[in-house]
């Protein structure tokens, strides 16, 4: 099975890309299941209803989140209604939505599970014990296991790598909005890379305007963070997964801007 996952999608020049890329990627790597993460996909802050049916009506199969779950009020009226989205899992219990899914497409089956790293982020529950609860309910549905961890620090996400090793197909960092060039196989078969990247503004800072951005650094006074314009670029990875142990394969990053695109 190959599962496409696509890093950090942000506002609507992100999702502007992954309308334009996707074609062509469906065409040249027949993803089999393509997951996203949509956590700043409104704006650059949270996700809508009408932002998730525009990407499932895209071709993307599940979507993930992160510490903007909750940024646009009105997802506490429809998270529980969305059986496609998933929110850090290790968010106290009580919060609405779910932390983990099985999507389905194309005949095949994939366990998603989105966690939150606490390093430099809000001190919510502990993600590792979270992932061996939820991997372990799981794997009793599918071997093949997706696991989306949205957290800053590079040496959380490593760790978190290594402790579900031989137990999650694919272990993704995301957040950091900057695609790593460590992605490998670990020894027990779990494909890993620390941040897949994003989609959005290339010419940004993190898909955010760089003038706002700059004069915060130069200055440390609060300013308004928007969403740049102007050419995108994206990233994601493509991991092969044998269905029948879980593991993975091979795994392919991939980087494009919109004059790859024009090219391909």
């Amino acid at each position: 099975m190959n599962v496409l996952f696509i890093g950090d999608i942000v506002g609507s020049v992100g999702r502007a890309a992954v309308k334009k890329v996707l074609p062509a990627l469906r065409s040249k790597y027949n993803p089999h299941i393509i997951i996203a993460n949509g956590e700043n996909a409104a704006a650059g802050r949270g996700i809508t209803a009408a932002i998730v049916k525009e990407l499932l009506d895209a071709g993307v199969h599940g979507i993930t989140m992160g510490n903007h779950t909750w940024d646009n009020k009105d997802i506490f009226e429809w998270i529980d209604d969305e059986p496609k989205l998933v929110r850090p899992a290790n968010f106290p219990e009580g919060a609405p939505g779910r932390g983990a899914a099985i999507i389905k497409a194309n005949g095949k089956e994939l366990g998603i599970i989105n966690l939150q790293g606490r390093t430099f982020l809000p001190p919510i529950d502990c993600p590792f014990r979270a992932a061996d609860e939820l991997i372990e309910q799981m794997r009793e549905k599918t071997a093949c296991i997706l696991v989306d961890f949205h957290a800053e620090a590079t040496s959380e996400k490593i760790a978190l790598g290594w402790h579900l090793d031989g137990r999650a197909s694919l272990v993704v960092g995301t957040h950091t909005h900057v695609q790593t060039n460590d992605d490998r196989i670990l020894p027990g078969g779990t494909a890993y890379l620390t941040d897949v990247g994003m989609c959005g503004p290339r010419d940004g800072v993190l898909g955010m305007e760089r003038t706002a951005v700059i004069h915060k650094f130069q200055t440390q006074l609060p300013v308004r963070f928007v969403v740049d314009e102007g050419d995108w670029h994206f990233h994601a990875v493509l991991v092969e997964i044998d269905e029948s142990t879980g593991k993975a394969k091979r795994t392919q990053k991939i980087r494009m801007t919109e004059t790859d695109l024009m090219m391909m």
